[in-house]
């Protein structure tokens, strides 16, 4: 963890599972300070009661800040002293964004527009964005959002100087249990003895922990260059699947019902366009589009 020795970092939409798992993952290293940037007061001052009991010898180096990545003052008041940004702020239910595109629109594009301006501005040593597989072949407008947003972030990355600020993106699958997911939404489900719910048995997902979604940003971080895009492989599993892995975990024997797809929601993502993969870099574990 050398690279973050006595720096200051600065994650957007931070209360939220990345963030967590961000902070679970650096508060006993040799970083500096780690800044929660969102627009929650809630769910920041949960999480300052959660670190305060859990880990009381390092809960001083998180620092909180209220604001919204729509709202460029608010963004730029977080930013000062900051040499990393990991930017997670966005609205990633594909229904809420179906129903409200504009709302989409304004966090995930415009957003994203505002971070990158300002840690340009501020001399930021490193910006990581977090982007979707919805964003490659795009149907709904969460990804149609996201898409937008990875073009934001490579046509921002060609206006500055990469020594200056590197501007990376990672674009990952569905993280198990984190929050808005599926998993969690069944296991409330077994406790309460109802039948799961499950859209349709074949739709397929890529599938990832929560630690290979840090693990992707780290790699990003480390390895990436200035205006790149970077994937990592994950194994593909039907939602059928997944819910009777579930059940068996619970050793629930409850039903599971179909409840048909949602509004904007794909039968099967996709990780990497056809476009992308003729020039893709193969790195092993994680793909790389210069």
């Amino acid at each position: 963890m050398s690279l973050f020795k006595d720096k200051t970092l600065l994650i957007t939409g931070g209360t939220g599972s990345f963030g967590n798992a961000v902070l679970n993952r650096f508060l006993h290293t040799d970083i500096k300070e780690i800044r929660i940037f969102s627009r929650d007061e809630k769910k920041q001052d949960d999480m300052r009661h959660e670190y305060q009991a859990k880990m009381p010898d390092v809960a001083d180096k998180i620092k909180f800040y209220i604001g919204d990545v729509r709202d460029l003052q608010s963004v730029k008041n977080a930013i000062y002293g900051v040499d990393y940004i990991f930017h997670a702020a966005a609205l990633k239910q594909v229904p809420s964004c179906e129903f409200f595109p504009m709302e989409a629109v304004k966090t995930n594009i415009i957003g994203t527009d505002n971070v990158l301006t300002a840690a340009i501005e501020a001399g930021v040593k490193s910006v990581i964005c977090l982007s979707t597989d919805k964003a490659a072949y795009p149907v709904n407008a969460m990804g149609t959002s996201k898409a937008m947003m990875e073009k934001v972030i490579v046509a921002k990355s060609r206006t500055v100087d990469p020594d200056k600020t590197k501007i990376c993106c990672t674009r990952y699958g569905n993280v198990l249990c984190s929050r808005g997911s599926v998993v969690p939404l069944w296991i409330e489900q077994i406790k309460a003895g109802k039948p799961i719910t499950i859209t349709d048995p074949n739709m397929t997902r890529f599938i990832m922990t929560l630690g290979e979604a840090v693990d992707l940003v780290l790699f990003a971080f480390e390895n990436g260059t200035s205006g790149d895009i970077l994937v990592q492989k994950a194994p593909a599993c039907t939602i059928g699947t997944l819910a009777q892995a579930v059940k068996e975990l619970f050793n629930s024997k409850d039903d599971i019902r179909i409840i048909g797809i949602r509004h904007g929601e794909k039968m099967y993502e996709t990780l990497l366009t056809n476009e992308e993969c003729s020039n893709a870099i193969d790195l092993g574990d994680f793909y790389r589009v210069p």
